[in-house]
């Protein structure tokens, strides 16, 4: 273990579990990722090898099968395997977004239906909010579900950027029903669609189309969903009452962006062992990189930015895992580990010089991957809004 990004008070449980990641990760994820991302390849070795491991049920309940750990040790997970490479923790993340809204959600009958077979990885999820132009409007979603006279739905619309799109076979997605609310947002309704795994019409109405191409975030799939007179039951409705996709799903994203500070965290973490290591072994003027005083100033406030953003990424963890409200604080979490990410990764870059651009040198696979956590789970804009409310709202003035 390095000294950075260390975790006070943890358990025994939760130290071996964090043990044997990190150990998974350097012997089964660092020498193969570049080879699978630059061949754009899905990880289906090392995904099963997580299911074997049982992260798949980390967080599901002991009574469906899970390990039943909290979120902070979900998000020290994700640390470790991003640090190896972000993609893999992408396919770990939508899964567990949609064992979570089923588990605060669901309706018992879907808990049973599907968490059991979460917890094993036979079932893999995917959650689906994002449209063509649609941007961070979420109340402007245009996918429809309309109401049929036997009471299940018919769903038209398209869904984009959506991960695990292919490979997934259980899909939470935030459509559009008529509740007859005068509030957008109360017109939202989350369904539980689950397909086969693959490409093409996958069930009558429901199609996934091919891969969209991606700078980085490379080997998981993301994609478009296509619906066209897709039918659903009314027993796939999240909770089993309409209307309540928005806060179903601004859950899901709230503890999402967790985990996208988690893989910001990852990201950095390993961008500045690229640079410490490199600095110590190229020499220039007769010795290593690292005696100059320009480059130890580098390494010293990389290390800084990879602390601060850790702490707060678990403070975060940790007051969701309490039952307290973390918007803000995951807000501020996802916001720092984001920007650091790319600022960390960008002086790694630098300190490799010439050879930081070359595709055989492993920072130049995380100078593609950083930019998207700016933009993942909420732009730093949107988090600044969020953030920016809560303290209004804790600050405000007696009237």
């Amino acid at each position: 273990m390095t000294r950075l990004a260390q975790t006070a008070d943890l358990t025994d449980v939760q130290t071996e579990i964090l043990a044997t990641v990190r150990r998974f990760v350097d012997e089964e994820i660092i020498p193969t990722a570049q080879a699978l991302e630059h061949g754009d390849v899905y990880p289906t070795k090392i995904v099963e090898g997580l299911r074997e491991m049982g992260v798949f049920g980390l967080v599901i309940g002991a009574e469906h099968g899970g390990l039943g750990e909290s979120l902070l040790t979900y998000a020290l997970v994700v640390e470790e395997i991003a640090r190896g490479w972000m993609s893999v923790s992408g396919v770990i993340n939508t899964h567990f977004i949609v064992a979570h809204l089923i588990a605060q959600h669901g309706t018992e009958e879907q808990k049973q239906r599907f968490l059991p077979r979460m917890a094993t990885g036979e079932v893999r999820g995917a959650f689906s909010m994002s449209e063509p132009g649609l941007g961070s409007d979420v109340a402007a979603i245009r996918t429809a579900a309309t109401r049929q006279p036997d009471g299940d739905y018919v769903i038209d619309g398209q869904k984009t950027w959506l991960t695990n799109g292919g490979s997934s076979t259980l899909v939470a997605v935030l459509v559009r029903t008529d509740e007859g609310a005068d509030q957008p947002h109360r017109n939202l309704t989350t369904f539980l669609v689950e397909k086969p795994a693959g490409f093409g019409e996958v069930l009558p109405g429901l199609t996934v189309p091919g891969k969209i191409d991606k700078m980085g975030y490379k080997g998981v799939d993301t994609t478009e969903l296509v619906f066209d007179g897709f039918a659903v039951a009314a027993a796939d409705v999240l909770g089993g009452v309409p209307g309540r996709g928005f806060a179903q799903m601004m859950d899901g994203v709230e503890v999402g962006r967790v985990n996208v500070a988690a893989r910001g965290c990852g990201i950095a973490l390993r961008a500045f062992e690229l640079a410490i290591d490199y600095a110590q072994q190229r020499e220039t003027f007769g010795k290593p990189i690292a005696q100059h005083q320009a480059i130890a100033f580098k390494l010293a406030e990389m290390a800084t930015k990879v602390e601060a953003a850790h702490a707060m990424m678990v403070r975060a963890a940790r007051l969701k895992d309490a039952g307290q409200r973390n918007d803000v604080e995951a807000g501020m979490a996802k916001l720092i580990a984001s920007e650091f990410a790319a600022e960390v990764t960008q002086e790694s870059f630098r300190i490799h010089g010439g050879y930081g651009y070359s595709t055989e040198y492993e920072i130049e696979r995380l100078m593609r991957e950083a930019p998207f956590l700016l933009i993942g789970e909420g732009t730093s804009e949107i988090q600044k809004t969020i953030i920016s409310r809560g303290l209004l709202r804790e600050y405000a003035l007696p009237r």
